[in-house]
């Protein structure tokens, strides 16, 4: 039999937003800026601001269900599991492909040494929901039935 992955698409979504909010709470506390995520998307593709935020969120709840998906497959306890995950996710779609796309160049380090630091520092933050809504649940075990163990033993007396 196969093993089949399932992905509570609930709590996903869940994690997805509640993650995309740290994020930005992040952002706020260390940047003084909320939302700046979507301004720059409305900016930068030439959407209605609504429809950056749409995209922001979409995204968090995107990456949380891809989470879900391949977090069985890794390796660790579930805090390290959504640990790496973030931090590749950052380093690969952040770091290498968006911030160089912004032309602020690899990391970010075209916009100053804090770019890396504070995304890092706030996918960090968006991971917190992912290791507590989408931890693994334990299965249950059968406990096989010793019934005959018990009348074939000999008595010795």
């Amino acid at each position: 039999m196969k093993n089949q992955i399932t992905i509570n698409w609930i709590r996903a979504a869940l994690a997805g937003v509640a993650g995309t909010v740290l994020f930005d709470l992040v952002g706020l506390l260390l940047a003084g800026t909320w939302w700046d995520i979507p301004g720059v998307l409305a900016e930068a593709i030439g959407v209605p601001f609504p429809i950056a935020l749409f995209m922001h969120y979409g995204n968090g709840v995107a990456l949380a269900v891809l989470y879900a998906a391949i977090a069985p497959s890794l390796f660790g306890p579930q805090w390290l599991r959504a640990t790496l995950f973030v931090t590749l996710e950052t380093i690969v779609l952040v770091w290498f492909l968006l911030f160089p796309l912004l032309g602020l160049g690899v990391a970010g380090l075209g916009g100053g040494i804090l770019y890396p630091i504070l995304s890092m520092t706030r996918h960090w933050a968006y991971a917190i929901p992912l290791v507590y809504f989408l931890r693994e649940e334990p299965e249950l075990e059968v406990e096989e039935s010793h019934e005959f163990e018990s009348s074939s033993r000999a008595t010795v007396g």
